[in-house]
């Protein structure tokens, strides 16, 4: 047992190195040079001050754990690509170096998904510039298949890694960034170099991938079980894995902290019982010792067939730590070896830190051992007390799903209990050994069915799942540690003060605009629109946004999360402007995600979306009602417009929002510039503070008289990021420019927000920046790219 005086010594360091690397997490920025040598003083002082107290050693880690996580923040964002190469047919040789994940493009075209290695450009295959990244996400459509391990060359189009930007939206630059991976782009021509090696380990996952998939006829349960035996999690069907999350098992569906340790368990008792059969191993090397290492051994062998997913290594690292202890015979108190394992995790990997994942899976091990018991005896009391520890896993972990997610099933308790042991003990054992007995995979599947019939039955109660708003930090921290006062054996009046600190996060207080007032906000979809209004009372949603892929779309994507994340529980309207799919493609998900009292839209009679569910109204121009003191007007189309042949664009629902304070909103869909004119004449006054762009920015829209009619202070467009369009069109930025307009646009900014009772907007981007996030998104597009990544396709 440490003294008590080198325990402190050792927490605190511990502390100081997760408070360094935090620190610089947050950071909008990495230090520049005076920075650096600023740090670099602050460590030789810090070093030779370390004997007077004994804070000085932490201190003296922290500024470490900064510095260097910053250099390797460096060296990891080096190379960029520069934006000149954007947009250009780039010759790349190189080496397929993941498993390819199958996707489907617009109109069902299939292809794949990998990181690609690149070591030459150019026909001639002469070494890597520097202004071209080393690893790379690219997409091939409708080509020959691709196997992991094999070199190619790639005629393909590259942009930088940009990611959408949405307030409690998925970062998928901070993905690309783990990944290593500083641009994305789409494969136009293809041809095979080398095939795979014998040795490569992601050609054996693949095959083994492909073996699954024909053994077992139904894709989904083909999916689930290359997740659980490969690492796989891309290969589980969307609808499959909204399932597993709302019933709270999605952690068992991936090669997780749980699997790697039974596996090293297994690995350890077998290795045990066979060392000790030998009497001169036992003289050379403990039984226990050797045990515990081939265990780790083993752990590291399956973390790398399975894909060496984060969980898997956080694993991995976290075993070797224990171990490396006990090999030491140091008897360390359980938080000090959790804390050391966390800074073994997250030197290896200094961004695990900005992983939900990470956070639960020390959660549930610490929360486990405080609320750690004796040795039970029995099956009945072994039986209670794995109730107990899914309880407190249950409860204490709540709060930091909700930290995390946002959402917490009610029905977690009662599916982890039957899929906790049936997924960690039969069926990833199966899918396993199905590798050498191929008939165990169906049995696999079978059990798999009978679980998610179980997971179906659960969710389809009432308030299986619970979203909660985003809470203030401040909340957050207090209902974690309410959670833990929960589970410990405590007095009931402390356990009860515990359930009083989750109140906050629980239930916190939604910011609403006031009365007569308006809050536009404007989430950034790519190339498509969705305009989200609210008033003191109701929330209206303008358009839907795109449709990605098939079975990935703005709704799922970006307006369920967003509007959850702002409280938002039901719409009191959704208006579809026209029936283009970069406008209604994410409505269907849309309406069966959330309650919507009504539907305003120009559709058809017979289109799909009219038989979801509410009331529906045509737009029709006259139309206006008031909500909380905010006036709202249809100005087009006409009665007359529906019978006189128009195309869909010219069809577009216009509305006008109209504040209390006189501010005005003008939202136009695709409104092109014949049928602007046309409202210019028939509106006398069509003046407001702030305009959604019609068509994105085309060259058919933005006319002189409509500019001249709205005189717009502030001009939205949204558009995706080196969209094929090439929105927003040079001529038309001119010509709001000449108009004293100020141009936004979404590729820059990410989600824009605009209030009118001040008049006052801000951008997602700069409200949330961090070093990892691209900084030369530029306000249009120079050219089209063709065919890109959707902005929010990455896992």
């Amino acid at each position: 047992m440490q003294r008590p005086w080198e325990a402190r010594e050792l927490v605190a360091m511990g502390l100081a190195w997760l408070a360094g690397l935090a620190l610089l997490h947050r950071c909008e920025r990495l230090p520049g040079g005076v920075e650096y040598m600023g740090l670099a003083v602050a460590l030789v002082l810090l070093s030779a001050l370390r004997r007077r107290h004994w804070l000085m050693p932490a201190a003296c880690v922290a500024v470490l754990a900064f510095t260097q996580v910053a250099l390797r923040a460096e060296w990891r964002l080096t190379p960029e690509l520069h934006p000149a190469w954007e947009g250009r047919d780039l010759v790349l040789a190189g080496r397929v170096d993941s498993l390819p994940v199958a996707v489907t493009g617009q109109g069902g075209v299939p292809g794949w998904r990998f990181e690609f290695a690149v070591d030459a450009v150019g026909p001639a295959g002469t070494a890597l510039p520097p202004e071209v990244p080393r690893r790379l996400m690219l997409l091939a459509y409708d080509g020959p298949p691709i196997t992991a391990g094999e070199r190619w060359r790639f005629t393909a189009r590259l942009k930088r890694a940009h990611g959408l930007a949405n307030p409690g939206g998925f970062d998928a630059e901070l993905w690309l960034f783990e990944q290593g991976l500083r641009a994305s782009g789409v494969v136009r021509a293809s041809e095979r170099l080398q095939a795979a090696p014998w040795w490569e380990i992601d050609a054996a996952r693949q095959r083994l991938r492909e073996s699954i998939q024909q053994r077992v006829a139904d894709p989904g349960m083909a999916g689930v079980l290359a997740a659980l035996s490969l690492g796989d999690q891309n290969a589980i069907a969307h609808a499959d894995w909204a399932l597993f999350r709302d019933s709270g098992v999605a952690h068992l569906l991936s090669v997780s902290g749980l699997h790697v340790t039974l596996f090293a368990w297994l690995a350890a008792v077998l290795a045990g019982a066979l060392w000790r059969r030998s009497g001169r191993l036992c003289l050379r090397v403990p039984a226990a010792t050797a045990a515990r290492w081939i265990g780790v051994a083993a752990a590291l062998g399956y973390a790398l067939f399975a894909g060496w997913g984060v969980p898997a290594q956080r694993t991995v690292l976290m075993l070797a730590t224990v171990a490396g202890l006990q090999t030491l015979g140091l008897r360390w108190p359980w938080p000090l070896v959790l804390l050391g394992a966390a800074v073994v995790v997250t030197a290896a990997d200094p961004w695990a830190l900005l992983q939900p994942g990470f956070w639960l899976s020390f959660g549930a091990v610490g929360l486990l051992m405080v609320a750690g018991g004796e040795a039970a005896q029995g099956w009945r009391a072994r039986l209670k007390a794995a109730l107990r520890t899914q309880l407190i896993a249950t409860v204490g972990l709540a709060p930091l799903s909700l930290v995390c997610f946002g959402q917490l099933s009610a029905v977690g308790l009662l599916a982890n209990l039957v899929a906790i042991p049936l997924i960690s003990f039969v069926i990833t054992p199966l899918a396993l050994l199905g590798g050498l007995v191929a008939p165990l995979w169906s049995l696999a599947a079978l059990l798999v069915q009978l679980l998610m019939a179980w997971l179906k039955l659960l969710i389809a109660w009432p308030a299986a799942v619970w979203w909660l708003p985003a809470a203030p930090v401040w909340s957050q921290g207090l209902a974690l540690l309410g959670a833990v006062l929960i589970v410990l054996r405590l007095p009931w009046r402390l356990r009860a003060a515990g359930v009083l600190m989750l109140l906050p996060l629980l239930w916190p207080a939604v910011p609403r605009p006031p009365a007569g007032e308006f809050e536009l906000l404007a989430p950034d979809v790519g190339q498509g629109n969705a305009v989200l209004v609210r008033t003191a009372g109701h929330a209206l949603l303008f358009d839907a946004g795109p449709a990605y892929a098939p079975g990935a779309d703005a709704g799922d994507r970006v307006l369920l999360p967003l509007l959850r994340s702002l409280g938002v529980r039901r719409l009191d309207m959704l208006v579809l402007s026209h029936r283009d799919t970069d406008h209604v493609g994410g409505a269907a998900t849309l309406l069966q995600g959330m309650p919507v009292a009504e539907l305003r839209s120009s559709l058809e009679p017979g289109h799909p979306l009219l038989r979801a569910g509410p009331r529906e109204t045509r737009c029709e121009a006259g139309q206006h009602w008031s909500w909380d003191g905010v006036r709202f007007d249809v100005l087009h189309p006409q009665h007359g417009h529906y019978d006189a042949g128009l195309k869909s664009n010219d069809l577009s629902c216009v509305l006008r929002i109209t504040a209390a304070s006189g501010r005005r909103a003008l939202l136009l869909g695709d409104l092109e510039a014949a049928q602007e004119r046309g409202l210019v004449a028939r509106e006398p006054d069509l003046r407001a503070d702030m305009l959604l762009v019609p068509h994105h920015g085309s060259k058919t829209s933005s006319s002189a008289e409509l500019l001249a009619a709205v005189r717009p202070r502030v001009a939205l467009v949204q558009a995706g990021y080196r969209s094929r369009f090439g929105h927003p069109a040079l001529p038309v930025l001119r010509r709001y420019q000449e108009a004293g307009a100020d141009v936004v646009a979404s590729p820059a900014c990410g989600a824009w927000t605009w209030v009118s009772a001040t008049g006052g907007s801000g951008c997602e981007r700069d409200r949330v920046r961090r070093y990892w996030h691209d900084r030369v998104a530029p306000a249009i597009n120079p050219e089209p790219m063709g065919p890109a990544p959707a902005e929010d396709a990455w896992p």
